[in-house]
């Protein structure tokens, strides 16, 4: 865990190395945008990031931005979304707790996809129909959340939502922050890198004026005379912060991002008397899609019962594995469903195939009976396509009764799952970071992944659900602290 700071008084600052209106710290995609649109409202701006170069966890992501409301792209393509029926779904999938962020988030998506898109951001217009957990090619939309699952589909309309870069590969997250990079490159956004912030520096007031940072082995003291923003990334990278705040965590379980996520700048807004909200959520990924008709099977565990509808967002499942007893999981497959998952990387592995469900039972370790009677249940219901148990839609409920059968092991402590946090400093709708109070602390915003907004665990997490109000909510940052009267 990061070391505890505290905040250094002003009057202990015997001189500033550097004064400005407004200092960044961190430079992904978050503080980026937030460092564009301040320099942009006339703000003198500095970022200051810890790395040898700008990109953060940002540049190696999937490049997926959830945005909707009506976007161009979604526009181009023929699909009808309005902000209120984006509001409604996020409000109630997310488990949200202040809904002004959502609501400002969905009325400003589509004016945010244009905005990324004039920074260079290159969107394709084509879309994938499909189920998928990363689309590796450059198709610009497809659904990435819980819209489809019950009960969401009844609450909102839904609508595909997932914006993705025009990249190849896992990591087209790379072509976009390469694009919003230039553009900071072409208006000369100065930057500091090799600088690791330390602390917080306060005025009388309380109120955040700067920052001390460690550079080329010195402490250097950057005087910020309108405030600070942090974008500085979760925590998934640090043991300590881990093991307080998500102790069901298993060994097999792998962080994404870049080792930077340490929770460095949620220690400093809380020696600032920052509060901190889902601490404990993380979004984890396993899928056992690909192939899409495995969503065809049932996920059951130990005690032979199912648990989710395996029609659900992965992050939404893998949230529902991590409660089962003992975190084990089996993905029960008959003959006409069976195929191997095709990402391998997240070692779920055949048990066996077994001629009867009673012998597929004894070889879990199941109760006796338990696991005949839940597929006979599924398959009495199964065979005229409904699901009343999960309301797992009609497209992927099929019986499952062609013998013989088989299980993945799908368990949380022995498949790869890989994870980001989503707990971090709570902020307001413009970006602000709240005390224990809920009052802003002057001076002081936050965006990314440092700061807790809208998604609050896996469960209700989708894809773009990182970069798309991280981008946003930085941009809302700059364009707030560059208005503030200088302290």
């Amino acid at each position: 865990m990061p070391e505890q700071v505290a905040l250094v008084p002003a009057e202990d600052v015997a001189t500033w190395d550097e004064t400005v209106d407004v200092v960044v710290v961190g430079y992904g995609i978050a503080g980026a945008c937030a460092a564009l649109e301040a320099q942009r409202a006339g703000a003198d701006v500095l970022v200051v990031d810890r790395a040898g170069g700008p990109g953060g966890s940002s540049i190696v992501s999937s490049g997926i931005f959830y945005l909707g409301g009506g976007t161009a792209l979604q526009r181009d393509l023929g699909h009808e979304d309005d902000p209120e029926e984006m509001y409604k779904f996020l409000l109630s999938s997310t488990n949200a707790p202040d809904a002004s962020i959502v609501r400002r988030y969905c009325l400003g998506s589509p004016e945010h996809f244009d905005w990324l898109e004039a920074q260079g951001v290159p969107f394709e217009r084509s879309y994938f129909g499909g189920k998928s957990v990363v689309l590796t090619s450059t198709t610009g939309l497809f659904s990435t959340g819980n819209e489809k699952a019950w009960p969401f589909r009844e609450i909102a309309r839904p609508a595909p939502r997932g914006h993705k870069v025009a990249g190849e590969g896992e990591h087209a997250g790379a072509v976009g922050m390469q694009a919003i990079l230039a553009t900071c490159q072409a208006e000369d956004l100065p930057a500091m890198s090799d600088t690791r912030v330390t602390a917080l520096v306060a005025g009388g007031d309380g109120g955040i004026i700067g920052v001390r940072a460690r550079r080329d082995g010195a402490d250097v003291h950057l005087r910020a005379g309108r405030g600070v923003v942090l974008g500085t990334g979760g925590f998934n990278f640090d043991p300590g912060m881990l093991a307080e705040h998500v102790p069901s965590l298993a060994a097999t379980s792998e962080p994404l991002g870049v080792p930077g996520n340490d929770g460095s700048g949620i220690v400093l807004g809380v020696s600032a008397g920052a509060s901190t909200q889902s601490m404990g959520g993380i979004i984890a990924t396993g899928s056992f899609y690909p192939p899409s008709g495995l969503i065809k099977g049932v996920l059951v565990n130990l005690r032979g019962e199912r648990f989710v509808a395996e029609d659900a967002y992965h992050g939404r499942t893998a949230g529902f594995i991590m409660e089962q007893p003992e975190q084990r999981a089996f993905l029960v497959v008959d003959a006409a469903t069976f195929a191997y998952p095709k990402i391998t990387a997240h070692r779920h592995t055949l048990v066996d195939g077994w001629e009867t469900v009673e012998e597929m039972e004894r070889a879990l370790g199941m109760p006796a009976g338990a696991l005949v009677a839940t597929l006979a249940a599924y398959n009495e219901h199964a065979a005229s396509g409904e699901d009343p148990q999960f309301m797992k839609h009609p497209d992927w409920v099929v019986p499952l009764t062609n013998g013989p059968w088989a299980a993945f092991d799908v368990s949380f402590d022995t498949s790869s799952y890989l994870f980001m946090t989503l707990g971090g400093l709570r902020t307001d709708a413009d970006a602000r970071v709240l005390t224990t109070r809920g009052r802003p602390v002057p001076g002081l915003y936050a965006a990314g992944a440092c700061a807790s907004t809208i998604a609050q665990d896996g469960k209700g997490y989708a894809s773009g659900l990182s970069l798309g109000p991280g981008s946003f909510f930085g941009r809302v940052a700059g364009r707030h602290v560059a208005h503030r009267q200088p302290a």
